[in-house]
């Protein structure tokens, strides 16, 4: 799984730049357009929340889980659109120090071995983008792949009670995946070899799962509820985040120059910078190289 250090990394490494092109609480996972794609992008990520609180019966006084809940948009959904009470957790330190500005609880805890003696039982668990990290490229080579999902719905379960449901959105590999072997940094830009590379570059420590059907076996003790692909939903949102990138402001730009120095000096940076120039995952989403998927689950 990716660490707190890769994590960290990824996602601390571009906090102060993300919050002020996306917002304080911005959403960093696929928005849901349902094929209305003359919404605004609040608008859809909006609609998102909704979608996932309504599929998960969140109302007032549920008690929700939000695990890898990013700068907590969802979190801050459902406690001020519907009345509930969240925990959230991330593994990056820049998250949660942003989060608990916003007055939202947030731990930085690692999500996998959270117990029901840490903070109780729970209406609704969430892990919107989560399981993209949960297994590294070296635990899918050494076979452990399902091994990581299978026990991660053991603590799902042990955290829900009978009928609880617990809504998943993560990243898949698609019908256009290519062997690891074929990864390749220096190939040809934007051939599925270079962007495979540049992926786990970006993201160091996460191996996807391969389709849908690899997390809906490992869910012991879960019925599916709901599952509905949002690959075409996140090449909109990934093309709206670049809009907001882009877009000029002085503070912004001023960490932009800050970043320089490292720039030139350290190659690894350089990669995860070029997310600024080429966005990997949406040219995978555009060539099939990998799906998004929304699940729906429930305790039986």
């Amino acid at each position: 799984m990716a660490g707190k250090k890769d994590l960290d990394f990824t996602y601390t490494t571009i906090d102060k730049i993300f919050r002020l092109s996306i917002g304080e609480m911005g959403d960093y996972s696929g928005a849901r357009y349902d094929g209305d794609f003359s919404m605004s992008l609040e608008a859809a990520q909006k609609a998102k929340h909704k979608f996932i609180a309504d599929s998960l019966n969140i109302k007032q006084g549920s008690k929700v889980l939000d695990m890898a809940c990013g700068w907590g948009p969802f979190s801050n959904y459902i406690t001020s659109e519907r009345g509930a009470t969240s925990i959230g957790l991330t593994l990056s330190e820049g998250q949660a120090a942003a989060c608990r500005k916003n007055g939202l609880n947030v731990q930085v805890k690692d999500c996998r071995y959270v117990q029901p003696g840490d903070f109780g039982i729970f209406d609704a668990i969430t892990c919107i983008g989560g399981l993209e990290h949960f297994c590294s490229v070296e635990e899918w080579r050494a076979g452990k792949q399902e091994e990581v999902y299978s026990n991660f719905f053991k603590t799902i379960y042990e955290l829900l009670p009978a009928g609880g449901r617990f809504y998943m959105q993560t990243m898949t590999f698609s019908k256009n995946m290519i062997p690891y072997e074929e990864f390749d940094i220096n190939a040809t830009k934007n051939s599925a070899a270079h962007v495979c590379a540049l992926m786990v570059k970006q993201f160091p420590g996460s191996w996807l799962p391969y389709g849908p059907e690899m997390v809906i076996r490992n869910a012991a003790g879960f019925k599916l509820i709901s599952q509905s692909s949002g690959r075409l939903d996140y090449i909109e949102t990934i093309g709206q985040w670049r809009k907001k990138f882009r877009k000029f402001n002085l503070k912004k730009y001023m960490l932009f120059l800050s970043l320089i120095p490292r720039y030139i000096t350290d190659k690894e940076f350089r990669h995860l910078l070029s997310i600024f120039r080429i966005s990997p995952n949406r040219v995978c989403f555009e060539q099939e190289i990998m799906d998004h998927y929304r699940l729906v689950f429930e305790k039986v």
